[in-house]
Parts: structure tokens; C-alpha cells; sequence
């Protein structure tokens, strides 16, 4: 309307100077029309005509602005729908943030009224459903917006929630794969989707979107490495379990190589490597995993894999080689006690305990002490002390869920009990000393005890008064 008014002006202007014009230079027009003579001057016929030309553009305008009257009454009521339906969608928001299930119906249906738009009110909807404890209806407007581009990622979302809320792995693993097809650079994509990956054992697959999450430097370097060799093991695994050996070693030397400091790794490509009568490829890995992390089993192989009748002196000279790879480590000297015990090698067996044992001997050295006085003859009353001492000694290391404490015979990707990924590591786990069990003394080659005085300070530390009581 402003530009109009301002055209008008400068029209009306330009007429006026015409007018202006033509009247300094004078002359007349005659008109004569129907038996009608009209004379006038130039500048009044121009003045005139500039007049009537104003009068039909203005009478123009008026009639096109009453025409666009209606359109432009229906973008007003239009707009102040959507006004008010926006209103109505964010109120409705904050009531389900609030936790306000029938503010939040109520507001979501005054939003579909007024903007007529799903993609906007279905989510909303869906949320207050789940408010109500309907997870049905909520589930339905979830499917729903799988119909519509602009909405199907926010629906696959809702639905693989409730899966998840379902413990229904299955089916929030498909839901986690629909959603990395429609939003592949998404974090929560393809973390969700590896940890249902792992939850479901489909090893290969965890495997791929792992390298993925990798690429896309959503991990720390040092975890992804780790995570990287758990899940090459559970490839191993599987392919075990589909009976192809050769693709089992194939993973576990992966991983071995991968993280040569990680134990299971170590553990399983040796198993492996074994199984396939590759047993000088055994005993270098073995000596290579002893350097950081020695292990009971890894000592067993150890001397399995000796030449069949070989002489018993020439395996702790080959435990003694292994002790060198480490030896301040505890199981070094547990490895060649063990081989010195079936030698016959008694002293040489009982300095290696005494190392081993420390100020606090573990279980199993407890009872490796009682079989050497057991069998050498030599203190075969202390036998019972050691064993004694073993019921009240720190629990053998195991294979311990650091997540949820449970332990395990042998390791495994996932914990069975709070299925979390690579949580599973050797080490002792942690159980707590029973009131009133005796600290019964450490007895090495040099102490001479009495079983009888062991009875005795048993029942004295046993008989102890409590701590606070009265005396």
C-alpha cells in the first residue's frame, strides 16, 4: 500500500510539472463530440486528463485490495492457528516433561485440532500415551511415523526404546539397524546398535560397526583397541562354534596381535594353536603373555606341550626358562614349584612357595605347602596347619566381572550375569574374612610348629572377647 501511495505521489507530481510546462508554452484543444464543442488549453486538457487517469488507477486499487480482502483473511485465520496450535505443542511439551499425562492428552489433541500437521503432534502424542502408561496406543503413533520420511527416524527411536524397556533384543536390534539406514552418523546409532549386536552374540556384525564407531573416532584410541580384541575373541568363538577352527585361530591371532598384553587373547589363540598341532607357535606366545600377565593355564600348556615321556628334570628347566620371562611374578614361582614338586625337587620346590607365598599366601599355596610336607616327609604334621590355613587364606584368582563381582570357570566376552562387554579379567575376587576365623601362622622350612600349639592359638584367637564389649 505504501508503494502505491508513494507511485501516486510521484505521478501526480510529474503531471503537475507537465501541467506547469505546457501552460508557458500556450495553445488550445478543441473537442467536439456528439454536437458538443469543448476548447481549452494545453495545460488544462493536460491537468484534466492526469486527473482522470488518478481517479481510475485509484478506483482500480480499491476494487483489486477488496478482492485480496478474503485470501488475506484466510492467511490471518490460518496463521493464528498455527499460532496457537505451536502454543498448544509446546505447552504440551512442558506437561510431559512435568509429567502431567492428561494436561499433556489434553494439549496434544488441541495441537492436532489447530495444525492439522502429524509429523508435529504424533511424537507428542506418543509421549503422553507413554505418560498414561499406554504403551500400545504410544506404539501405534511410533508406527505411524514410520510412514512419513520426516518422522520415521523419531519413530524407530520410540519403538526401539520400548523394545529395549521389553528386553526385547531381537526386536531392538532390527529397530537400531532401521535407524543407522535413516541417520548413519548418529553416535547413539551405532553405540545402541553394537551393544545389541554383542547382547545377541552376532560377533561379525558387532565387529563391523565397531570399525564404524572406530572411523568415526567415537572411542578413545586405547578402548577401541581392547574392545576391538574382545570382540575379534568372540568372533573366534563363533566360528568355533560353527566348527571352523581355522577361522577361529584366525580371529584369536587377530586379536593377539592386536593387544599382546591381553591375557584371554593369549589364552584362546594358544588353546587354539594347540588344537591345530602348532605347539611351537604355542610356547613362544606363551612366553610372550608371561611377560605381562602369567596364568595357571598358560603354565599347564606350558609343560603339556613338552615331547611326549620327557624327563621330569628337563621340564622345570623349561619352567625355569619361563620363570625368566618374569620373574618377581608370583606365578612364575608357583609354575616351578609345581614342576619341582613332581620332580621330587623338595627344596627347590619349597623356596619357590616361600617366594610365591609372600605375607599372605593365596589358597592354592597353602595347599601346594601341605602337599609338599604331605609328600616330602619331612614336617608331615604341618601338613593340617597348611590346610587349615588355606580354609582361612585369600581366594584363588578367578575370572571376576569387575561390573557386577561375579565370577566365572573360564572367560568370556560378555558377563552372563550383567552382560556388559569385557568386563570379565583375572584376578582375585574379593571375599570378606568371617568373624572368628583364625590367623594361623605361615609355616616355611626354617619353622618348626607344634600342631598342637596351633590348636591352641586358634582357640585363643577364636575365644577372643568381642571389640567394644565389657570386660
Amino acid at each position: 500500500m505504501i508503494r502505491f501511495t508513494l507511485c501516486m505521489i510521484v505521478s501526480l507530481a510529474g503531471i503537475v510539472a507537465a501541467a506547469v510546462w505546457f501552460s508557458d508554452r500556450p495553445g488550445m484543444v478543441s473537442i467536439v463530440w456528439q454536437g458538443w464543442l469543448v476548447e481549452l488549453t494545453v495545460g488544462r486538457f493536460v491537468l484534466a486528463t492526469a486527473f482522470l487517469l488518478f481517479v481510475l488507477v485509484f478506483i482500480v486499487g480499491i476494487v483489486r485490495a477488496l478482492g485480496r480482502t478474503p485470501r488475506r483473511l484466510r492467511e490471518w485465520h490460518r496463521a493464528s492457528r498455527r499460532e496457537r496450535g505451536y502454543r498448544a505443542l509446546t505447552h504440551g511439551m512442558v506437561a510431559v516433561a512435568a509429567g502431567d499425562p492428561g494436561e499433556a492428552n489434553r494439549q496434544a489433541r488441541r495441537a492436532d485440532i489447530l495444525l492439522n500437521e502429524p509429523p508435529l503432534t504424533m511424537l507428542l502424542s506418543a509421549q503422553a500415551a507413554q505418560l498414561n502408561g499406554d504403551e500400545a496406543a504410544a506404539a501405534r503413533y511410533f508406527k505411524n511415523m514410520l510412514d512419513r520420511p520426516e518422522t520415521a527416524f523419531l519413530g524407530v527411536r520410540g519403538l526401539l526404546i520400548q523394545a529395549q524397556k521389553k528386553n526385547d533384543r531381537y526386536a531392538a536390534l532390527q529397530y537400531a539397524e532401521r535407524a543407522y539406514e535413516l541417520q548413519p552418523k548418529t553416535p547413539w546409532v551405532l553405540t545402541t546398535m553394537f551393544d545389541l549386536q554383542v547382547a545377541e552374540g552376532r560377533w561379525r556384525a558387532a565387529l563391523t560397526t565397531l570399525e564404524e564407531t572406530v572411523k568415526r573416532r567415537l572411542l578413545p584410541a586405547d578402548t577401541a583397541r581392547v574392545r576391538r580384541t574382545t570382540v575379534l575373541l568372540g568372533c573366534s568363538l563363533e566360528a568355533e562354534d560353527n566348527g571352523d577352527l581355522p577361522e577361529a585361530l584366525r580371529f584369536a591371532r587377530q586379536g593377539n596381535t592386536l593387544t599382546p598384553e591381553f591375557l584371554p587373547a593369549a589364552l584362546r589363540t594358544v588353546d587354539l594353536m594347540v588344537r591345530n598341532g602348532k605347539t611351537g607357535h604355542a610356547a613362544r606366545i606363551i612366553q610372550n603373555a608371561w611377560a605381562y600377565t602369567p596364568h595357571p593355564v598358560l603354565a599347564r600348556i606350558y609343560g603339556e606341550i613338552g615331547i611326549a615321556g620327557e624327563d621330569q628334570l628337563k621340564i622345570v628347566k623349561r619352567y625355569e626358562r619361563l620363570l625368566s620371562f618374569n620373574p618377581d611374578h608370583p606365578e612364575s614361582h608357583i609354575a616351578l614349584a609345581q614342576s619341582a614338586l613332581e620332580a621330587g625337587l623338595w627344596g627347590e620346590a619349597r623356596t619357590h612357595l616361600k617366594k610365591a607365598a609372600g605375607t599372605d599366601p593365596p589358597s592354592r599355596v597353602c595347599r601346594m605347602m601341605a602337599d609338599l610336607e604331605e609328600r616330602s616327609g619331612e614336617n608331615p604334621e604341618n601338613a593340617g596347619s597348611w590346610l587349615r590355613r588355606a580354609a582361612a587364606a585369600p581366594p584363588d584368582p578367578a575370572w571376576t566381572c569387575s561390573e557386577c563381582g561375579s565370577t566365572w570357570y573360564d572367560w568370556r566376552p560378555v558377563c552372563g550375569s550383567c552382560r556388559t562387554l569385557g568386563t570379565i579379567g583375572w584376578g582375585s575376587p574379593a571375599r570378606p574374612r568371617a568373624l572368628g576365623d583364625a590367623e594361623v601362622p605361615l609355616v616355611l622350612e626354617e619353622d618348626v610348629v607344634n600342631p598342637a600349639s596351633v590348636v591352641r592359638d586358634i582357640a585363643t584367637v577364636t575365644n577372643k572377647p568381642d571389640i567394644g564389649s565389657r570386660g
